[in-house]
């Protein structure tokens, strides 16, 4: 990539806890310098909600419902770069613990007998997404390039991609940067 052009980078937060784009800000303020290289689109941290074409899209979370199939495949649509964000989005995550039940159970014991419920009912707005009856990791549905593991991955790890990208060579993930413990 030319040194006078910007990568365009594009987050979005699926079925997670947004602790990945919490890793990523303790970047800190190295983001300053990261800013004279790239440009940031759609992601919550600049409340642009709208995904146009971009280099790299980073994915947090899992797939558990109709809409985060379809965000993740537009993303991957407009995304030269598709990277999964942590273990949500790797694996499933904690989101995935409700695979060892159905979903009507897991339903039933949310809002039927689960303590505190005041008015017992089963949401079924046509609003609400469709639930999926399993929670999946977004390559079940999509091509994924590259993988952050961790749950988050460290900031460490975004700043070695987006200059990997930059520098157009492969991701160098040491063992401190992928490790799980």
């Amino acid at each position: 990539m030319s040194d006078t052009r910007k990568i365009t980078v594009a987050t979005c937060s699926l079925a997670g806890c947004f602790g990945c784009h919490m890793s990523f800000l303790d970047i800190d303020e190295r983001i300053v310098a990261l800013v004279d290289k790239v440009s940031f689109g759609r992601t919550p941290l600049t409340d642009i909600h709208t995904l146009h074409a971009c280099d790299i899209g980073l994915v947090e979370g899992g797939l558990c419902n109709d809409e985060n199939v379809h965000v993740v495949r537009h993303f991957r649509q407009q995304c030269k770069i598709l990277v999964a964000v942590g273990a949500c989005a790797i694996n499933g995550g904690v989101p995935a613990m409700r695979n060892r039940y159905g979903l009507a159970e897991c339903l039933e014991e949310s809002y039927l007998y689960g303590v505190g419920v005041a008015d017992p009912q089963i949401p079924s707005d046509p609003e609400l997404p469709l639930l999926l009856n399993q929670v999946h990791p977004i390559q079940d549905a999509v091509k994924v390039d590259y993988f952050l593991t961790g749950c988050p991955p460290p900031a460490e790890a975004f700043l070695e991609l987006l200059t990997a990208v930059l520098e157009n060579r492969a991701p160098q993930m040491s063992y401190a940067l992928r490790h799980f413990d």
